[in-house]
């Protein structure tokens, strides 16, 4: 606006100066500006005419290592070129979307590719589209929003565990063993030839067809030993910074967990101490899967609900023939108590930990790297006192025979959470 208002200002002094004097290269320089600053307004008015864009993004949510893919589309409708145009598009997403400067010709289109990687879980929107255009010498800008703007919800990362299993439930006539069996059950897993003693009631017809012989289907027994899973968010307890902090690495334990037991047929709830205590109800499928990433996208370590609260009333929702799976990072003693008391009721429980010390080191030590500054010593007196509490812990666990795995930074879960 300031500069605008310097040309009108520097326009009407030269012609007042060119009337006033009568110079004819007063009145030569009155030409030229009218002739620039005319052409200049009409080429920015004539820089977004006729012109059509859009964006299209691949997937509204993903997980954390995706890539984000979004395919921009110019097109030119007019016989008019455009010079110069400025298209971005902002977001709230952390690598952003890189903008694009480029030119159309007379009736010509461009389209591009952009690929971002999704690096941080949460919800993050992706606003419409700008497209902005001006003149050569900066006198005029005229910009447009075209679309509208859309949430994109990104998931915690899912690692693989493949030795974690959740032990077997304690109720009378159920077993939770991967081994066939002749009983029909509702987890049929795969088909093979027929035998003599096979019932006619387990062909399995569409194979049947496709192979030109008679296929029977296999069961598994089905497992029903359920899981609870309790994710501790309180602030007091957490340590560490980005990715390796006791908040995202606890995340991505949760959401493993859920993710393996749902895939092999389990009933999976949820209960998250974090700003609010949420509690979902076990279910399985799609459609829990799908609740449990939106509610570990969402939540942050900044619960003020202690463990044990989040336990006392998470204790009376957990059924016989179920799992408790508790992920905390806190080294207090009072939320054993009520863990202990779902032993009696034929509830197991599984403990997943972590080295407090050590994502304190990492995340201080990762802090100084970034900076060019060499790594601290830790404190003894610090390490002693916490050692102690460990060790405390370790042995009120150990007392009432609870599972526990020990999660260290920087390490693939599905090496720290073995069963």
């Amino acid at each position: 606006m300031l500069r605008r208002l310097q040309i009108v200002l520097i326009g009407a002094g030269l012609v007042v100066a060119a009337f006033s004097t009568g110079f004819p290269f007063l009145f030569y320089l009155v030409y030229l500006a009218i002739l620039v600053v005319g052409g200049s307004y009409v080429l920015t008015r004539l820089g977004l005419a006729d012109l059509e864009a859009g964006y299209a993004v691949n997937q509204l949510s993903g997980h954390v290592g995706d890539r984000l893919r979004v395919t921009y589309t110019l097109r030119n409708m007019s016989r008019v070129p455009k010079l110069w145009l400025e298209v971005h598009n902002p977001t709230s997403l952390p690598a952003g979307l890189p903008g694009r400067a480029l030119s159309l010709g007379a009736r010509s289109e461009r389209s591009w590719l952009v690929r971002t990687p999704l690096a941080r879980r949460g919800h993050f929107r992706v606003e419409p589209l700008l497209i902005r255009t001006g003149d050569p010498f900066g006198f005029f800008e005229s910009s447009a929003a075209v679309g509208t703007g859309v949430s994109v919800v990104v998931y915690p990362r899912i690692e693989a565990l493949p030795l974690w299993k959740l032990p077997a439930a304690n109720v009378d006539g159920s077993h939770a063993m991967p081994e066939r069996t002749l009983q029909t059950s509702p987890l049929a897993t795969t088909v093979r030839p027929w035998a003599p003693g096979d019932a006619f009631n387990r062909i399995h017809w569409k194979s049947t067809a496709r192979h030109g012989e008679i296929q029977v289907k296999e069961f598994e027994l089905e497992q029903t030993a359920d899981a609870w899973i309790v994710l501790d968010l309180d602030r007091s307890g957490q340590a560490g910074r980005g990715d390796e902090s006791t908040v995202e690495v606890g995340v991505r334990a949760a959401a493993s967990i859920a993710d393996k037991a749902i895939q092999e047929n389990r009933a999976v709830g949820l209960t998250v101490n974090a700003h609010h205590l949420a509690q979902l109800p076990p279910d399985r499928g799609a459609r829990q899967h799908l609740k449990i990433m939106q509610l570990l996208a969402a939540v942050d370590g900044d619960g003020t609900t202690p463990l044990s609260e989040a336990l006392v009333e998470t204790v009376p929702r957990i059924r016989r023939g179920m799992t408790a799976v508790v992920i905390t990072p806190s080294l207090d003693r009072d939320w054993i108590k009520p863990l202990s008391a779902l032993r009696a009721r034929g509830v197991g429980c599984v403990v997943t930990g972590f080295e407090i010390a050590e994502f304190e080191r990492y995340g201080r030590n990762e802090e100084l790297r970034l900076h060019g500054l060499p790594p601290e010593p830790p404190d003894p007196t610090a390490e002693d006192a916490r050692a102690q509490r460990v060790r405390a812990l370790r042995h009120a666990l150990s007392e009432f025979d609870v599972e526990v795995h020990w999660v260290h930074p920087a390490r693939p879960l599905g090496e720290v959470l073995v069963g």
